[in-house]
């Protein structure tokens, strides 16, 4: 098995192995620590740059990651045996740390800025204790960085999901395409394009998705018809999903979501959204008023409204998204709104500190990263959702994480070292730094 994972170092020959629940390194630790013996770990880091792709790429479980290595470049690849232990690494990689984790050694892990745009919280992992560090000359220590996107993540995500959507259709046979936003940070949001046969047959596909590997993390699903727009034209798909969104439509289920998920009420398990976009456009049932007018009569109903914006008004589902004073649970707030329901259709409730309301890209990333589907949707009489950040409010009994920022400080030395190249509007375009539009 070869997969791609964090380490933080807490020691002088010590690394936490952040081994997520649902991942095979975490699979093998447990039979380890069942026989209560230590397990062999080699970390290769560098050479080929196809390995760091192979080792995070969703591959059925049991199947070495190697091999799609070698597919893909048409030859084997050359392995060699670690000094320490018996675990074979890449001739070519510039780096190899050699070691074993004790199944009876754990420390704590965190907090890491993810490539979710939060902080992982701190949690304990396997502790890995080191017995040699190897390398070639002249070597390279491959790195990234993650946070919000977009980053370079993205182009992985982007190549796992042309490579493996032939193998996402024997389970899905009528799967035209699939799509996975980088604001969606790949797990929180997936758009799928299939040609529907059968009533049904989306909410067959939502089944099908959320039940195999890693395709199960998502939270929330899309489907639409052949006819709709490309999956990549944001623009236009949004409005053949919202000509085409219907409450008897939207599916709200529960299940596993990633590690990383912080939304949820309970670590590892959550709410799903699966919309059913297949069908016949729907009529437009309500009045769309001006955003100035819209916002003046919700600021009498409550002063924790402090901005609001319209988006797709020509559409038979225009959505209003308001940023707030968040002082209780915002589904009280959605409630007291529903004498607003003949001017409303789609609700989105956000803070009103770190959202920029013209900023539908990082709102995206805001809203699907916040909600848990069971939680925080009403469906009746309009579609509310409530996007903010959770507290004992909202009953929400685990930590909070906070966005992952930078500081002035970091962007000038950034800048001044040359790595950077970017101006305010940047800076807030994709939320750098930390704001609050709304005071």
């Amino acid at each position: 098995n070869v997969g791609m994972y964090r380490l933080q170092q807490v020691g002088k020959d010590k690394l936490t192995m952040h081994w997520q629940i649902h991942k095979d390194g975490n699979d093998f630790f447990r039979e380890y620590k069942e026989a209560n013996k230590k397990m062999p770990v080699s970390i290769a880091i560098g050479g080929d740059p196809l390995y760091i792709w192979c080792a995070q790429a969703p591959m059925p479980h049991g199947m070495f990651e190697i091999l799609l290595y070698g597919l893909i470049r048409e030859k084997n690849a050359k392995l060699v045996k670690s000094i320490t232990n018996d675990i074979y690494v890449p001739e070519d990689v510039d780096f190899v740390i050699e070691g074993y984790v004790d199944p009876n050694d754990f420390a704590k892990e965190g907090p890491f800025g993810d490539h979710t745009g939060y902080y992982t919280l701190v949690e304990e992992f396997p502790v890995m204790e080191v017995t040699a560090i190897t390398s070639k000359k002249n070597p390279v220590f491959a790195a990234t960085v993650v946070g919000k996107p977009p980053l370079e993540d993205k182009y992985f995500g982007w190549a796992t999901e042309r490579i493996f959507l032939p193998l996402l259709k024997p389970l899905a046979p009528d799967l035209i395409d699939y799509n996975m936003p980088e604001n969606g940070v790949f797990h929180n949001l997936i758009l799928a394009k299939m040609k529907k046969k059968y009533p049904g047959h989306a909410k067959q596909f939502m089944h099908a998705f959320w039940g195999v590997g890693q395709m199960s993390f998502v939270k929330h699903a899309i489907f639409v018809k052949e006819d709709a727009p490309p999956l990549e034209d944001y623009e236009e798909l949004t409005k053949y999903i919202l000509n085409r969104i219907h409450k008897k439509n939207i599916f709200i289920s529960e299940g596993i979501v990633d590690h990383l998920d912080h939304s949820s009420p309970k670590q590892f398990v959550g709410g799903k959204l699966g919309i059913d976009a297949t069908g016949e456009e729907v009529k437009r049932e309500i009045e769309v008023v001006e955003d100035k007018k819209l916002l003046e009569m919700m600021q009498t109903i409550s002063p924790e409204v402090k901005a609001l914006k319209q988006y797709f008004t020509n559409t038979s589902n225009p959505i209003t998204i308001i940023a707030v004073n968040k002082k209780r649970n915002q589904l009280k707030l959605i409630r007291d709104l529903f004498i607003l329901a003949r001017h409303i259709a789609i609700l989105v409730v956000v803070d009103s500190f770190n959202n920029d309301l013209e900023n539908p890209y990082m709102l995206l990333w805001r809203v699907v990263n916040n909600i848990d589907a069971k939680r925080d949707i009403i469906l009746e009489p309009f579609i509310g959702i409530d996007a903010t950040n959770k507290n004992l409010l909202d009953g929400f009994a685990r930590e909070w994480p906070n966005d992952v920022f930078c500081t002035k400080e970091t962007l000038a030395k950034l800048h001044k070292l040359k790595l950077i190249d970017i101006d305010d509007e940047f800076i807030q375009k994709f939320g750098l730094l930390e704001y609050n539009l709304y005071e």
